[in-house]
């Protein structure tokens, strides 16, 4: 008869061990990831469902993955030592306190999302996958926390998830796990803190409108000036054309006149031309002559006169001889011109 001595420390070892297991709480979604499926007795042929891998065991030594479909295992020598499910995961990190790198604390909590790509290390190479994961993500969030400042930890989430992400690959490479994407649910701050902030904000949004409405009246100031320049100058335009206007009407005159003149002028000199013409303008000169001794005789100035006023034949006889030796001079002063050209 075989009799095997039992060593008591290490039975009471185990106990503890189990124990402690036990009593560590479980979150719904790591129990619903990690025991998903109980595992099943060998009845020899076993259907594996996708996207699950099944963990064989022979006399308690590893054997082989089964995949999804029929499987057959021998009875009493072989057992499914663990179910793994392959599909993603999507486990709840724990809210937990963090301080940023401008000392401001922080209450964070967030959604993992992974997969296992490896059943053999997954089952094997840590205790508890999910457990260690979630505990490598809370480090890894106070760690990456500590390196930035509050602002940039709203601004910059993506960078923030993307660095988490990096940090649980690199770690839980050798746990057959692949972690896709990490994403900060809620963020909760000190409530001085968050006061702080909503008058930031609130002081922010005064600045906007008041910037705002300083821009309304710059802009409402520079319509009402270039609306008085358009004015000036469509007045002034206006003033330019009026005098533009007035200088030509004038010029018109003037140019009527001008013209008038020159061909009353013209008569006056085809008439001359005419028989007895320079007898006429003899007559019409003396006339004009008696006419302006005429009104001198109605004025109270005092003006000196020839002293034949009173024989009018007289003075016509003098205006006519003037008329006549002027005539003949210019004509005398023609036909010298003639003459030299």
């Amino acid at each position: 008869m075989l009799v095997c001595k039992l060593n008591p420390m290490v039975g009471i070892t185990s106990v503890i061990k189990n124990q402690r297991l036990l009593s560590r709480p479980i979150s719904p979604s790591i129990s619903l990831a990690r025991f998903k499926s109980n595992r099943p007795f060998n009845t020899g042929i076993l259907f594996v469902p996708q996207q699950e891998a099944w963990i064989v065991e022979r006399m308690g030594k590893f054997s082989r993955i089964l995949e999804p479909g029929l499987n057959f295992l021998i009875p009493f020598l072989d057992r499914i030592g663990y179910v793994q499910s392959l599909k993603e995961l999507a486990i709840d990190v724990p809210k937990q306190s963090a301080v940023t790198v401008d000392n401001v604390t922080l209450s964070i909590d967030g959604v993992l999302y992974l997969r296992v790509n490896d059943p053999y290390l997954a089952s094997y190479g840590v205790e508890d996958p999910e457990f260690a994961i979630t505990q490598l993500a809370q480090t890894t969030m106070r760690s990456e926390l500590g390196k930035i400042s509050l602002d940039k930890v709203f601004r910059e989430r993506e960078n923030l998830n993307y660095a988490i992400v990096e940090s649980l690959n690199k770690a839980s490479a050798s746990w057959g796990l692949t972690c896709f994407r990490y994403e900060i649910r809620d963020i909760k701050l000190p409530n001085r803190v968050q006061e702080a902030m909503q008058m930031q904000v609130e002081a922010e949004r005064k600045k906007r409108a008041a910037i705002l409405d300083s821009e309304g009246v710059r802009e409402a100031d520079i319509n009402v000036a270039e609306g008085k320049r358009q004015s000036t100058i469509l007045a002034s335009e206006a003033f330019q054309q009026e005098q533009i206007n007035i200088a030509q009407g004038e010029a018109n005159a003037l140019l009527a006149v001008a013209e008038a003149k020159a061909k009353g002028i013209r008569l006056i000199a085809d008439a001359l031309k005419q028989t007895d013409g320079y007898n006429a303008a003899s007559l019409k000169v003396a006339e004009s002559y008696v006419e302006a001794f005429g009104k001198l005789a109605k004025s109270t100035n005092t003006v000196i006169i020839p002293s034949n006023t009173s024989d009018v034949s007289s003075m016509v006889t003098q205006a006519m001889s003037i008329y006549k030796s002027l005539t003949s001079k210019s004509k005398q002063s023609r036909k010298l011109n003639e003459e030299d050209k």
